[in-house]
């Protein structure tokens, strides 16, 4: 029996979602607060028998906070199993549909908890008049989570994820619209509460290896005391009596230790002196206190593991972090294979976030190697290492959308052999694309190693900080990675960032036209004709798919990045691209051109010289605020993002601000260093340059300093500095 649909309705964050299973080992995958936890808590909710059954009244913290309004909403908890053979205990109770439990034909079943008002409340709704909003909202005042009761039912048929179903049962809010019948047959029977059935299955839950150290303090988190009380209850009783006997002989001569008993007599008298004996005890002993139950013993014992070579081995504070979690985790698995033995209905395993202090390659080997027969095992991650090994099939990832928490399965909808391309690909690096918020792909070095350093450069953000993930494809072949991006798949934005490559020179072969300059034109065409096909297909590729967007640049991303004003930062490297004076001489000319058949032409053969990756690095280290970035670069951003909060807007004017000071403090020293060297035509030319800057700030700085970032107006603030302050950017500034 495995799992094959868990659906949470107006769970914690969850407001209505569904997660696919598949039999042998699944994972979540999400980054931090997106309710991996909370998943597991509801999946234990209804199978870990080590839960309290207390836990099943839930609060009203457990209700999903987008409801507004929680009073009279249901919280649903559904699993949905398959593979069910036809002699495992209780199925009468969840099995439902055809199938003859005889022959053992595969049958599916259901098993749900839900969290609703009792029966008077829904019965009081019922008989609220349709549409009467002010008396409906007047009646919910009054609820409280003591009006709430829990029950479990099995043979349910309601489709839970449909908002339509979940009317039906529940009642429509808006329209005040509530069921006279009380007991909708489709969410199936109510169990007796003589089944458990956590009692049925095998479960462990592995929770997240944070302070192991702390667990194996505690008698009741401490697995290793776990695993020996398991085995205690075996222990034969005539193999364990001659060592009760030797503890109630060991007990019996520390008790009669000449100090012991010295000790003992003091107390009597002086208790005696004190009160007198008509108020002293009649008695008054010291013994030891050292079982001899097997159960009682087996807490004193504890673990020393030897981490060096030299032989020593200490307890369990002493190891590492990543080691006492290794150890921790071991005793979980050794936990649940003692539990598996027992023979259960059906094995479930949950591990959470194993990453933890966990070196990559024990993270890939352990993922690889737990596999356990007969069990169905479900990850929770963030670990790129884990994700990169994970089976896309058997993945599902949480993600926000519009705010709120959707889970994906990447899988759907997609062959055999679209699975297995995605799978080949999604190494530890592009498997990041899976965590973040949004994504652009690229399909070069130098968009990977520049789009970034623009971005901080002239923004002040940084891809993570607004939760985009930048993957270089290293190709133009972008559809293998971007159909994960669909309303069926993975509901997250995606940028494709690709070159046009159309020729920014004249083509037309002459008869006067050398070899090399025909071979170069034809080299050009070709390019060109390329692109062309390549926009055709992306285009028809993303089209109607809100989730894809791609953005062209005209020629290839040095042209461009030229052709947007930015000769100056190529013309400051040319030194650190050619060594013979000559070339950078005459490099240096043509970066100057206004001619972009001349400048564009120079800045993609200095890229090919030194390699686009290494001419990226390089151009990347003089890069300053002034820097202009390519408008489809930052279009694919934007889109990718989505529009900056007044908060990320704020962020960026201020770093403009202190950019535009610091720039002003650095040329007032040049300024000085010339006046010095009496260089007084270059300081002039240095005066001048920074007169406009400085004389923005003398206007912008009191408004900046009188703008109040909580309430202010962005936007006045935004169009004043840009009105100022000179900026190479007022273009990027004016769509933020």
């Amino acid at each position: 029996m495995h799992i094959t649909k868990l659906s949470l309705v107006n769970y914690r964050n969850f407001k209505n979602v569904k997660f696919l299973f598949n039999k042998g080992i699944n994972t979540i995958i999400g980054e931090n607060g997106s309710g991996k936890t909370n998943l597991f808590r509801a999946m234990r909710l209804l199978l870990d028998n080590s839960m309290p059954r207390s836990a099943t009244k839930l609060t009203e913290g457990d209700f999903c906070r987008a409801l507004g309004d929680w009073r009279g909403h249901w919280i649903i908890i559904s699993i949905e199993f398959n593979d069910i053979a036809g002699d495992e205990a209780s199925q009468s109770l969840f099995l439902h549909g055809a199938g003859n439990a005889e022959d053992e034909v595969v049958i599916r079943a259901t098993y749900n908890l839900i969290f609703r008002p009792k029966a008077n409340i829904r019965q009081a709704l019922a008989q609220l008049t349709i549409g009467d909003v002010a008396a409906l909202e007047k009646y919910l005042d009054g609820i409280t989570i003591d009006d709430y009761e829990t029950v479990l039912t099995g043979k349910s048929v309601a489709n839970f994820n449909d908002p339509t179903v979940y009317k039906s049962i529940v009642g429509d809010f808006e329209r005040v619209d509530f069921p006279r019948v009380l007991n909708n047959p489709n969410i199936g029977i109510r169990l007796p509460n003589i089944l458990n059935m956590p009692n049925e299955v095998s479960f462990t839950f592995i929770k997240a290896l944070r302070d192991v150290v702390s667990d194996f303090h505690s008698n009741r988190t401490n697995p290793l005391l776990t695993l020996l009380k398991s085995k205690s209850g075996n222990i034969s009783q005539t193999e364990f009596q001659p060592i009760a006997d030797l503890i109630k002989t060991l007990n019996n001569e520390i008790e009669a230790l000449s100090d012991i008993c010295d000790v003992r007599d003091d107390i009597v008298t002086t208790v005696s002196d004190t009160v007198g004996d008509t108020y002293s005890p009649n008695s008054i002993s010291i013994r030891s206190s050292l079982s001899d139950e097997s159960d009682q013993l087996f807490q004193s014992l504890k673990l020393f593991v030897a981490e060096s070579n030299d032989g020593y081995e200490g307890t369990i504070h002493e190891m590492s972090l990543g080691g006492a979690n290794l150890l921790f985790l071991t005793l979980k698995l050794l936990e649940f294979k003692y539990q598996k033995a027992n023979q259960s209905i059906a094995n479930f395993l949950l591990i959470e976030e194993p990453e933890a202090h966990i070196h990559t390659h024990i993270q890939k080997s352990l993922f690889d190697n737990i596999n356990y027969e007969n069990t169905q095992i479900i990850y929770s991650t963030h670990s790129s290492h884990i994700s990169e090994v994970s089976n896309v099939k058997n993945m599902n990832i949480l993600g926000l959308v519009d705010g709120t928490c959707e889970v994906f399965q990447p899988s759907v909808g997609l062959s055999d052999d679209e699975v297995g391309f995605v799978q080949r690909y999604l190494d530890a690096i592009r498997s990041n694309l899976l965590f973040a918020r949004s994504v652009v792909l690229v399909e070069g070095d130098a968009e990977e190693i520049l789009i970034p350093i623009l971005l901080k450069k002239a923004l002040g953000l940084s891809l993570d900080e607004i939760g985009i993930t930048l993957v270089n494809i290293r190709s133009t072949g972008f559809e293998n990675i971007a159909m994960l991006f669909d309303n069926r798949r993975i509901k997250k934005r995606c940028s494709i960032i690709t070159d046009l490559d159309e020729a920014f020179f004249d083509t037309t072969i002459y008869p006067t036209d050398s070899d090399a300059d025909i071979k170069r034109k034809e080299k050009a065409l070709g390019s060109q004709e390329t692109g062309l096909a390549r926009k055709e297909r992306l285009d028809d590729f993303c089209q109607n798919n809100p989730w894809i967007s791609i953005f062209y640049a005209d020629h290839t991303f040095e042209v461009d990045f030229i052709k947007s004003s930015n000769s100056n930062y190529l013309k400051r490297i040319v030194g650190d691209v050619y060594t013979k004076q000559a070339t950078i001489n005459t490099a240096t000319t043509e970066l100057s051109s206004s001619d972009i058949v001349i400048s564009g032409s120079r800045a993609l053969t200095m890229a090919n010289y030194q390699g686009k990756g290494w001419f990226a690095l390089t151009l990347g280290k003089v890069v300053d605020f002034k820097v202009a970035i390519p408008e489809y670069i930052f279009d694919a951003i934007k889109f990718a993002h989505g529009d900056f909060n007044a908060g990320l807007t704020f962020k960026i004017l201020k770093h403009r601000y202190d950019s535009v000071i610091e720039h002003v403090k650095l040329g007032r020293t040049t300024i000085e260093r010339l006046n010095a060297d009496g260089d007084l035509a270059l300081k002039q030319q240095w005066e001048a340059y920074l007169t406009p800057y400085e004389t923005g700030l003398a206007i912008f700085t009191p408004k900046w300093e009188a703008f109040n970032p909580i309430d202010g107006d962005i936007a006045i603030l935004k169009s004043e500095l840009m009105t100022d302050l000179p900026s190479e950017q007022n273009d990027i500034l004016a769509r933020i």
